[in-house]
């Protein structure tokens, strides 16, 4: 979706200025943020997917006035309302109402070092072999969906070619709504910087992203 997130190529919005010496958390609401995000993550309930979309789903005015964890709670309460956790006047109220949904899974203390060590991997075994191979020319789709995607806005209708095959992984543009996992091909696409960027781009640059096998076509 075309998303307050999806910012490559944007103008206006000043230099990237990395934080020099910057901490892993500013404020220790952070650290609770963080928490709580994963908690709630552990209950099985929603996909990386669909938190991802939850967050693109923000209002932009909201988006681009709240910090990283902020964009992190308050899609939280999305995801947690959605489901069936919370209530939107327990929201409101800031404190529990109502018994909500119970969760297929409650995360404890003592597992928490464990479950983060084994993380959550997305690579799965694609059945069909790969469609395209290093060195051939592809196209991008060109499509806008209102729904979840990992193509990004700048690299739709381009063309590059095929850096590398990658394994198969959860394609995320169903995968954030319910629609099962689909894996597909992902392949490593290069791209000219004049092509996305137009003549003005430096000649010598050059951008390569990781794509699903449906985002591309052949050239």
């Amino acid at each position: 979706m075309n998303g307050p997130h999806d910012l490559g190529g944007q103008m206006g919005f000043g230099p990237v200025a990395p934080e020099t010496g910057e901490p892993v958390f500013h404020a220790d609401w952070e650290k609770r943020a963080l928490g709580v995000t994963l908690a709630t993550g552990a209950f099985g309930a929603w996909t990386i997917d669909e938190s991802r979309h939850a967050r693109e789903s923000l209002h932009p005015a909201t988006y681009y006035s709240a910090s990283y964890y902020e964009i992190w709670i308050r899609a939280l309460e999305t995801l947690l309302e959605r489901h069936g956790f919370v209530s939107e006047d327990e929201l409101a109220a800031g404190h529990k109402l109502w018994p909500g949904v119970k969760p297929k899974r409650v995360l404890h203390e003592t597992d928490v070092a464990t479950v983060l060590a084994r993380g959550a991997p997305c690579n799965r075994d694609v059945d069909a072999s790969p469609r395209f191979k290093p060195g051939d020319r592809v196209r991008t789709i060109n499509e806008h969906p209102e729904t979840h995607t990992r193509l990004p806005r700048y690299a739709r209708g381009k063309t590059g070619s095929i850096e590398a095959v990658r394994a198969g992984f959860v394609f995320p543009d169903t995968n954030a709504h319910g629609k099962g996992e689909n894996p597909e091909h992902v392949y490593t696409v290069c791209f000219d910087g004049r092509e996305l960027w137009g003549q003005a781009a430096d000649p010598a640059l050059t951008v390569s992203i990781d794509a699903w096998e449906s985002y591309l076509e052949p050239a």
